[in-house]
């Protein structure tokens, strides 16, 4: 039989080559061909006829090194010549071969063979598989093992401490030794509601009332009063008609994603190159085509939905503020281009609701100040970018300090994603206190802008003094302040020493949360952290830094720049979102109506650390 012909067959008979393209086997037969005639292929008549799944197999021919998985190499057995063909067929009588199904249906012609079993081995009634095998068991230890081996090799290996947050001393922790106070810099607690009073005692008063679980999930006997309470809240915070609540932020994105894109005939993603892992996991889990668009690369995102027709169902997947850079997306522009082309966007404000926006709704509510503080909570403005949107997803476990994720859209989506998502439909649902502080928390913020004034002063003031000491702050206008390292050992001995040597926790970022050579030190002050907690952070900094010879900014712009330090600013600012020439989204004129708001509300807005530090304390934790 002429070689070709026979790899095609064999390419139609066997569910494992079925795979593998006609183009790669041509190559295959050539390469065989070339070195003597398809009888190169194989050592032996024999070893041909046997199953790489076989016990007793050792060929090791191209044909088998191409199609490792494949149980069947009969049709280049009748390749050969009679004398040959004739061998192999008396061979393959003889175990093992004759135990597997595979070799037969090739014999006999078929082009369905029955599945293997779950081992990976045929099912055999003539012959059942024998385990009285002296193969040795897969070392699956020596495999985790090996795993974390490699982590440790290349410094990525995670390791948590001890961090015992104090609801009483916040911003401060214990470590394992409840002796040892330190100062958290590093909190997604972003605006300390996790111990807020208000919050505190709608928790505590739920927890009297209905207890601590919630019984199931929703579908069974997991549905209260509080879940519907605090989707309505969501719903009207985001000015959307319906919200659903997930057990996380993680859980929300993926099941939405997932769900949403395999219900969309022959949708397409585009995801933005710094999404989260949990949206990334939701694209991979729906099956749908995707494509990744450089980070704000607007230019980028439209070449690739210009590839499709209007009519084509697209998703476009991004966050308004990325965590571990600080940058913001460009969302008005992506919502031109996605009602240009034909998608709905997908938006994560997991790092902005509670802390931007007159009534912590996030960067879209922010694009619109003015109009969403005149216009009551959950009143629709028409033409605003928050009517742009056709998704938003944020959380209850960052800003709002308790757990839990949600979406915010269109009745129809929320209660198709409500029908079909399985990472909503088969989980406990959130606890009542859970759901009880999150309502109390979401109205607070809603009326309250004390915490997000004080947030974003002491943002301005931390960036300004490490600017000041030429510490390498990748340049954002959000809240979050990432201090560049560029190593993931030394980012893990400085993150070490500042625990060991000042009492300041703040945790390394490495691979794969940010690019290698990017690993940093990620901060985040919040309302509570005083003037003085900030000098002996930026003191203690500086030591740090001088002590591991860390680079300054000076040295990455003699580099060249990385990640937005030490570049040319026109770059900077398209790579970190947000209004050309404008350095932080709080704006002055709106931290000057959040404070003239709270004084007319609470007749102050006062910075209440938790500790009250004397002149001696500090220099002597500055002299440490």
């Amino acid at each position: 039989m002429d070689p070709i012909k026979a790899m095609s067959f064999l390419n139609r008979a066997c569910p494992y080559l079925a795979r593998t393209g006609m183009t790669a086997l041509q190559g295959l037969a050539d390469a065989g061909l070339s070195g003597g005639g398809v009888r190169t292929l194989s050592t032996s008549a024999v070893e041909q006829a046997r199953c790489g799944v076989c016990p007793g197999h050792t060929g090791q021919s191209a044909l088998l090194a191409k199609a490792s998985e494949c149980p069947v190499v009969g049709p280049s057995i009748r390749a050969n010549d009679a004398a040959a063909a004739a061998k192999a067929a008396k061979t393959a009588q003889q175990a093992p071969v004759a135990a597997c199904p595979y070799a037969k249906c090739v014999d006999s012609g078929s082009a369905n063979p029955p599945p293997p079993s779950k081992g990976g081995v045929a099912a055999s009634a003539a012959a059942p598989v024998s385990h009285d095998s002296q193969e040795a068991v897969f070392d699956y230890e020596g495999q985790y093992q090996a795993k974390l081996a490699k982590k440790h090799e290349d410094k990525s290996y995670r390791y948590f401490n001890n961090i015992n947050r104090l609801a009483g001393r916040y911003p401060q922790a214990h470590t394992a030794n409840a002796s040892n106070i330190v100062t958290v810099w590093c909190s997604n607690d972003y605006l300390g509601q996790s111990k807020n009073p208000v919050v505190v005692e709608a928790m505590k008063n739920a927890l009297d009332m209905y207890g601590a679980g919630a019984g199931g999930t929703r579908n069974i006997a997991g549905n209260s009063a509080l879940h519907l309470r605090l989707e309505a809240e969501l719903a009207s915070l985001h000015r959307m008609e319906a919200a659903l609540v997930f057990s996380s932020c993680f859980v929300a994105n993926d099941a939405t994603i997932s769900t949403l894109c395999s219900a969309l005939p022959d949708c397409v993603i585009f995801s933005d190159k710094m999404n989260h892992a949990s949206m990334i996991q939701g694209i991979r889990h729906s099956g749908a085509r995707k494509h990744v668009f450089n980070h704000n690369d607007l230019g980028h995102l439209e070449q690739l939905l210009a590839q499709y027709p209007r009519s084509t169902p697209k998703l476009i997947a991004f966050e308004s503020v990325y965590s571990m850079s600080g940058t913001v997306g460009r969302i008005p522009e992506i919502c031109a281009l996605a009602k240009k082309y034909g998608a709905i966007t997908f938006l994560d404000e997991v790092h902005a609701v509670g802390m931007y926006g007159p009534h912590g709704a996030g960067v879209a509510e922010h694009y619109d100040y003015e109009a969403s503080f005149r216009a009551p909570v959950g009143q629709r403005i028409a033409g605003s970018l928050m009517d742009q949107v056709d998704i938003v997803t944020g959380t209850l476990g960052k800003a709002f300090g308790i757990v839990g994720g949600y979406i915010a859209a269109s009745s129809s989506l929320v209660d198709m994603i409500r029908s079909y998502a399985p990472g909503f439909i088969f989980t406990t649902s959130l606890p009542p206190p859970i759901n009880a502080g999150a309502v109390a928390s979401i109205q607070y913020l809603s009326e309250s802008q004390r915490e997000r004034f004080l947030q974003q002063t002491h943002v301005r003031q931390l960036k300004s003094d490490l600017a000041s000491a030429a510490i390498p702050v990748v340049p954002n206008p959000s809240h979050i302040v990432p201090v560049l390292v560029g190593d993931a050992e030394r980012a893990k001995m400085a993150s070490d020493m500042l625990l060991t040597e000042h009492n300041i926790y703040v945790q390394s970022i490495n691979y794969p949360t940010v690019p290698v050579g990017e690993e940093r030190l990620r901060i985040t002050p919040s309302p509570g952290h005083s003037p003085a907690m900030r000098a002996r952070l930026v003191g203690a900094l500086e030591s740090v830094w001088n002590k591991l010879g860390l680079r300054r900014t000076t040295d990455w712009e003699r580099e060249g720049g990385r990640c937005g330090v030490g570049e040319n600013r026109a770059n900077s600012e398209e790579h970190v979102g947000w209004k050309r020439g404008v350095e932080y989204m709080w704006e002055d004129h709106q931290l000057n109506q959040a404070r003239d708001y709270e004084m007319a509300r609470k007749g102050a807005v006062p910075i209440t650390p938790a500790i009250p530090e004397t002149v001696q304390q500090i220099i002597s934790a500055t002299m440490v």
